[in-house]
């Protein structure tokens, strides 16, 4: 009997990615003993009424500096390549076609309040489980509350220190010239500079 893949899938605008994402990939793939987590940068989050930053170029090409040296992760083009809005059910489809296995969403606690909000989430939840990782000022427990309670038998938690960033604050701390070298590798800093990429 063939031994199922365990993948876990951490979506996001990623705009900019950070080495909070990073951290909590890592966070995952410890917890649930993923054998990969794959990046999956969003041509267009249907939640997030604002427009990215950056372009889709920009910022699947910097979650590809950000992984780089990274054996166990990867990076998919599966959305932007597909465009318009992207959704998860729809994502999960195609890497089931390409890469069989046993799928896991990686969500932040913020996020987890959405889930109902997705596009088919009782479809969705059927072929994959949701791992979430705590992320102030988001209580686990009070995130899980606020969900439909058929959906809570298929979240894992994931054990992981306080992430202190995110990318809209470094979009800000970007913006006004701050240095941002404590959450981004020098790479991703030096493709946004040569870019010019949230400067005003």
């Amino acid at each position: 009997m063939e031994v199922k893949r365990r993948i876990g899938i951490l979506g996001g605008t990623f705009d900019p990615p950070h080495l909070g994402h990073l951290q909590l990939a890592q966070a995952a793939k410890d917890s649930l003993q993923l054998d990969e987590v794959l990046f999956v940068p969003a041509h267009r989050n249907p939640l997030k009424k604002a427009k990215p930053g950056a372009s889709a170029a920009d910022r699947l090409a910097m979650t590809q500096l950000l992984v780089a040296g990274h054996p166990d992760f990867a990076v998919s083009d599966l959305e932007i390549q597909r465009k318009g809005q992207s959704y998860a059910i729809i994502t999960l489809g195609e890497l089931q076609a390409v890469m069989p296995g046993d799928y896991w969403f990686i969500l932040g606690s913020d996020a987890l309040g959405t889930l109902k909000d997705w596009k088919d989430p009782e479809k969705l939840l059927r072929h994959c489980r949701i791992a979430v990782a705590s992320r102030a000022p988001h209580r686990t427990d009070e995130a899980i509350g606020r969900i439909p309670e058929e959906f809570r038998g298929v979240i894992d938690m994931i054990d992981m220190p306080e992430n202190p960033v995110s990318s809209s604050e470094l979009r800000d701390a970007l913006e006004r010239r701050l240095p941002v070298n404590r959450y981004l590798p020098e790479s991703v800093v030096k493709y946004i500079r040569d870019k010019k990429l949230y400067w005003s």
